[in-house]
């Protein structure tokens, strides 16, 4: 499979589709030349998908960018090949490297016979032009067709791609779509122009769960229907164990093994793919075991610190009927509004020390509740208590010096690391600001603090003076849970913390949570998409679909014996690194499940019916219809 071109699969002596060999990418730095890809080769048989897997920095989208001559100023191919056999034209294979970045020959490629899904789609779309736009402007510029035609084969891309309403899209802008839309987008604009080879770079990162399925498995029709082949870029295992014939594992720039899905998953070698497997969260974990990442954090102070208990029988923080409504334009000139009910009904309890995972696809209302919590939003009915130790009290009610201790015990840390830290600040100046807001200490108290606050996170201390952008996402991440610990909280709202992560570093991230938790005697509420990741985190996890909390129970209870037909569809749709527990397609081809009006009795829910909450096992309680209850009485 690596490094003679010969091809991946033993049954077919066809040649590869593409054949990267001994491929070598430098970048000149300003502290030197860094090799990014080292020596690099494995082949792309047609009609298959082979998975390039390892974590950020790895060299796997460099490698993408090297196919398609994409590659940052800063870049360069210094050595070796990639032949691009093209079925389609009875020539000899290609040597891309051969080519100018914007030659003739690589313009015929690029987004024509090779297309690439990007890993974010917001950014890489538009945001001034319409998606029908972006869609037709490749197939215009490659097969030379007429607006009209153009636009015919977009709708029928649309269709195919699951597009509601296609003719509609057309118009549509990317601001108009959820995140699942705009993917779905990004794949009709690289399929438009029936492309040989589709390399998919993180195309599922940030998505549900449910949403990640649908994609997966269109994906794998388009394949059937159109014989292209794959390159699969991610870290998930998950997800190369569900679609994948394949794998490369590459570790800076190096291919550290490779072979079919069954031999990698089966019998794994090298001990960087095995540390990787580790890494992953899995359902079957044992009490107590924690993940194995592949650098572990160390901290002295968590490590001989003393675990708080804070005697107090209540929760330390309770949402009791929380509602809030948003009214919304239905255009932009229409002059019509209509109203999205985003939280409906909600009642949740954090006990003091523990985790209470909210889980859900997005827009399920997750992170409103949140928000309101924090009070940047005023629900529309309903209360949040919390509770010091002195007693609970109305959160929205709360004023002057109540109101600052409130929110210096109930802090926030957020999804994405890059964009919630400030370019301009340094890291002193990030740790220190919330203690300058709040009058705490004097400067070198502050300084004290921000070191100390380091090395809790497992950061060295001579990061003080450096800038967010000269860390890893990881790193990045540490700095915003160490900015969110800086007053000393009692309560922390973890909103999707690990979702942008490698699963590596993810592990890094949980485990530290953990330390904290066990070391500060911190609650959190944990939310988050990816069931696996809650399973391993919280104590108890309450499920939420459209605005409702539909299950509630302690994590053993719940995932023994899911009730509700959303939590088993959302159980369903985690991808898992085991070859034997492939994802159900077949459960997640519709979306009933996320359609409280089209759930089976007892749970369906019609109009403005809340339902009501009912304990099918000891503290294991499901959404049901009250109508349901009136009839069984």
């Amino acid at each position: 499979m690596i490094g003679d071109g010969t091809g991946l699969s033993g049954e077919s002596m066809d040649a590869p589709l593409l054949s990267i060999r001994q491929l070598k990418v430098d970048f000149n730095l300003d502290s030197g030349t860094f090799r990014a890809v080292d020596g690099l080769a494995f082949d792309i048989p047609k009609g298959k998908t082979v998975a390039l897997v390892g974590e950020s920095g790895s060299g796997k989208s460099v490698t993408a960018q090297a196919i398609l001559q994409i590659l940052p100023k800063a870049a360069r191919i210094v050595g070796g090949e990639i032949l691009f056999d093209d079925p389609t034209d009875g020539l000899p294979p290609l040597d891309i490297t051969a080519f100018g970045a914007e030659s003739a020959a690589m313009h015929r490629l690029r987004g024509g016979r090779i297309a690439m899904i990007f890993q974010e789609p917001m950014t890489s779309l538009s945001p001034l032009h319409t998606i029908g736009d972006q869609v037709t402007e490749a197939l215009i510029v490659h097969a030379k067709v007429s607006q009209a035609e153009a636009d015919k084969r977009a709708m029928e891309v649309f269709a195919r791609v699951g597009f509601p309403d296609p003719r509609r899209a057309l118009r549509t802008y990317p601001f108009e779509l959820s995140g699942g839309l705009r993917q779905r987008a990004m794949i009709a604009m690289a399929l438009i122009t029936k492309p040989a080879l589709l390399i998919a770079d993180e195309p599922t990162t940030a998505l549900d769960v449910t949403t990640q399925a649908q994609i997966l498995e269109l994906i794998k029709e388009l394949q059937a229907e159109t014989g292209m082949s794959v390159l699969l870029i991610t870290h998930d295992l998950g997800v190369v164990a569900n679609v994948a014939d394949e794998v490369v594992v590459m570790y800076r720039g190096r291919v550290m093994e490779a072979g079919s899905r069954e031999d990698i998953f089966r019998r794994a070698q090298h001990p960087y793919l095995q540390a990787l497997m580790r890494a992953v969260p899995r359902f079957d974990m044992k009490e107590n075991e924690r993940l194995t990442p592949i650098r572990e954090i160390k901290s002295a102070t968590l490590a001989t610190a003393t675990p708080k208990r804070t005697p107090q029988a209540g929760p330390i923080l309770q949402a009791e009927g929380l509602t809030k409504s948003f009214t919304m334009r239905s255009g932009w000139f229409s002059g019509r509004t209509r109203t999205i009910h985003a939280v409906k009904g909600v009642n949740l309890a954090l006990p003091v020390g523990k985790t209470l995972g909210l889980v859900g696809e997005s827009g399920c209302g997750k992170t409103t509740v949140s928000k309101i919590i924090m009070r940047a939003f005023q629900p529309d009915s309903g209360r949040v208590l919390y509770d010091d130790g002195t007693g609970p009290r109305d959160v929205h009610q709360l004023e002057g010096g109540a109101l600052t201790d409130y929110r210096r015990s109930v802090q926030f840390v957020f999804q994405d690391p890059f964009s919630s830290l400030n370019p301009r600040m340094t890291v002193y100046e990030t740790l220190t600001e919330p203690l300058t807001i709040h009058n705490v200490g004097t400067p070198d108290e502050r300084y004290a603090r921000a070191k100390q606050l380091l090395e809790m996170v497992g950061l060295d201390q001579r990061a003080l003076r450096r800038y967010p952008h000269s860390f890893s996402g990881g790193q990045r991440q540490r700095l915003g849970i160490a900015r969110a610990l800086a007053l000393e909280p009692r309560v922390l709202i973890c909103d999707e913390p690990v979702s942008a992560l490698d699963v590596s570093v993810q592990a890094q991230i949980l485990n530290l949570l953990k330390d904290l938790q066990s070391a500060l005697g911190l609650s959190y509420l944990f939310v988050s998409h990816n069931l696996a990741v809650v399973d391993y985190i919280a104590d108890t996890i309450a499920v939420m679909c459209r605005g409702y909390i539909v299950e509630e129970a302690p994590k053993a209870l719940l995932f023994r014996n899911p009730v509700h037909p959303y939590t088993q569809a959302l159980l369903a749709a985690v991808p898992s690194p085991e070859l034997d527990h492939p994802l159900d397609f077949e459960k997640l081809r519709t979306d009933r499940f996320s359609h409280p009006s089209e759930w089976p009795e007892p749970y369906r829910l019609a109009g403005a019916e809340f339902g009501e909450m009912k304990e099918v096992e000891p503290g294991h309680r499901v959404r049901v219809s009250a109508k349901s209850d009136r009839e069984a009485a």
